[in-house]
């Protein structure tokens, strides 16, 4: 049993938690099943984060692995992550009425990898192995993808022809390791195309850069996100990068007392796809060690909205002309 910490100092980074593609992801569910009534169809979760999914299947939500899952007729919805384009012939073939909630810039990365095959290049992609983003962003570009993780992974890559090669990445890796998977594409293939690092999104790189200013200040970092969430594992390792102890935990019940053990400053992030209500449990849960003083550290606003696919946005909501 740890003692009780008299004086417990909580800094939470901003931004945090959930970004624009999330925000509408989950709003597409939600007026889908306003508009349609329950049940609809969602194939995948529709964001890496459980309490999201179980919130949203409380009000009538149901999700699936596959297309072939959902009943015929039945209202049907796509992931932020994206689909590969033969997932989406199967939901046309049946006819099933599909709202798309892919991140518009997932499919930004889908259309430059669509551009390139277009022109000859093969396309490499940088990514996580398994990953919904990747497996969708695979199945949307003709002609095959090249898929690599890491600089190492670049040694190896078997391609038809050096001088027509292009390259496209996932959203939600870390600038830093798509950088040095670059520079390493840029060394051994000199004439590749690709768009550097501007296809890391832009929620990405601001969790990221308030996660390392964040470091400097405190004994322990906790963040609040899913396990099989990328960008919330990126941001534990950049913690663990720093030189501070950091954990990646699914919400309040998940914190160890034993982590605060001679430790006076907590620093608390989420990822892009974690709920602000998570966030504030856990200062709450931290309460329960001794007195805590809270702080929020200023950061990039972020007021980037999406809107909401056509056949959602009647006009009057809140997406209207964003």
């Amino acid at each position: 049993m740890i003692a009780m910490t008299k004086n417990l100092k909580i800094l939470l980074a901003s931004p945090r938690g959930f970004c624009a593609g999330v925000e509408r992801a989950i709003e597409i569910v939600e007026r889908a099943l306003e508009i349609h009534g329950p049940p609809v169809y969602v194939r995948h979760e529709i964001v890496h984060n459980k309490h999201v999914v179980e919130s949203l299947r409380a009000k009538g939500a149901v999700f699936v692995e596959e297309v072939s899952d959902v009943p015929d007729g039945a209202v049907t919805i796509f992931s932020a992550h994206g689909v590969a384009e033969k997932v989406e012939v199967e939901a046309n073939d049946r006819g099933l009425p599909v709202i798309d909630a892919t991140c518009p810039l997932v499919s930004k990365v889908h259309k430059e990898g669509q551009n390139h095959a277009q022109k000859g290049r093969e396309v490499i992609l940088i990514g996580h192995a398994g990953h919904p983003e990747v497996e969708g962003t695979q199945g949307r570009i003709p002609g095959g993808v090249h898929l690599v993780q890491t600089p190492e992974d670049v040694a190896h890559l078997q391609v038809k022809d050096p001088k027509a090669l292009s390259y496209v990445t996932q959203t939600t890796l870390s600038v830093d390791e798509t950088r040095d998977t670059i520079n390493a594409l840029k060394n051994r293939f000199p004439a590749i195309v690709g768009p550097d690092v501007k296809d890391i999104c832009y929620a990405t790189q601001n969790r990221q850069q308030a996660v390392r200013e964040l470091c400097t200040k405190v004994d322990l970092l906790l963040v609040v996100g899913a396990k099989n969430s990328s960008n919330s594992n990126r941001l534990r390792e950049i913690g663990g990068e720093i030189g501070v102890p950091a954990y990646l935990i699914d919400d309040a019940s998940m914190l160890d007392p034993k982590w605060l053990d001679g430790v006076t400053t907590v620093g608390i992030t989420a990822g892009a796809s974690a709920p602000e209500e998570l966030v504030q449990e856990l200062i709450r849960r931290l309460g329960e060690f001794g007195n805590t003083q809270v702080e929020e550290l200023k950061g990039v606003q972020e007021n980037i909205v999406f809107k909401l696919p056509r056949e959602l946005n009647d006009g009057t909501g809140p997406h209207a002309g964003a």
